[in-house]
């Protein structure tokens, strides 16, 4: 028995070599080689003997090696998207951290919240956090990845409360959107935001 196991810590290891350093792992990736119980098994004692590292509950990667600082685990989006990769879900940055995505603040939240049409769930990263929060189907319809970015900002600072730096800064950003993105995602907006969207297409054109 100790040795069909050993057998399937070093599939599980092979796999995660072959897939490259800095991959993120859950323990269904290995569902063809044994049981969920044997798979985490395998994780926990190749997490023990430090063959691989736990990021967070059931996700697990071999990190890749900076030359400078050692070991670097992947970052908090690379973590977020790929659970909604395993959920099959999609999730829109919300709060501070949409803020924070697009230079319009330097903070960087502990507890990152994400709205999603998956499963609504907490998941601990070290000292921080992520948060799935469930959602409207219409939240997530946005087609831009800045227009929909620029969209959770602006509800995040507040109608009225948008400065003109940032206005500025909003504008010269979604230059960089696709016009048809920007005309399909003023629709879902509130109208505060389609109208600053509407006059980003305008300065596009």
């Amino acid at each position: 028995m100790k040795k069909q196991q050993q057998n399937i810590e070093k599939q599980v290891l092979a796999s995660m070599k072959k897939s490259g350093k800095g991959k993120l792992f859950f323990p269904e990736n290995f569902s063809s080689l044994a049981s969920t119980a044997a798979i985490r098994k395998a994780l926990q004692r190749l997490t023990e003997n430090n063959e691989v590292v736990r990021i967070a509950q059931g996700i697990y990667t071999i990190p890749e090696i900076d030359t400078l600082i050692g070991p670097v685990n992947p970052g908090i989006e690379d973590i977020a998207m790929a659970i909604a990769k395993r959920d099959k879900a999609t999730i829109v940055p919300t709060g501070v951290y949409a803020l924070n995505r697009l230079g319009l603040s330097t903070q960087v939240p502990l507890n990152i919240v994400y709205l999603t049409n998956g499963a609504a769930r907490k998941v601990k990263i070290g000292k921080q956090s992520i948060k799935f929060k469930k959602t409207t189907p219409k939240n997530l319809l946005a087609k831009g990845p800045i227009s929909s970015l620029v969209i959770q900002a602006l509800r995040a600072i507040g109608k009225d409360k948008v400065s003109k730096q940032e206005l500025d800064k909003i504008y010269i950003l979604l230059k960089k959107e696709k016009p048809q993105h920007l005309q399909h995602d003023m629709k879902l907006a509130p109208v505060w935001i389609a109208d600053i969207l509407k006059k980003a297409l305008f300065i596009e054109q």
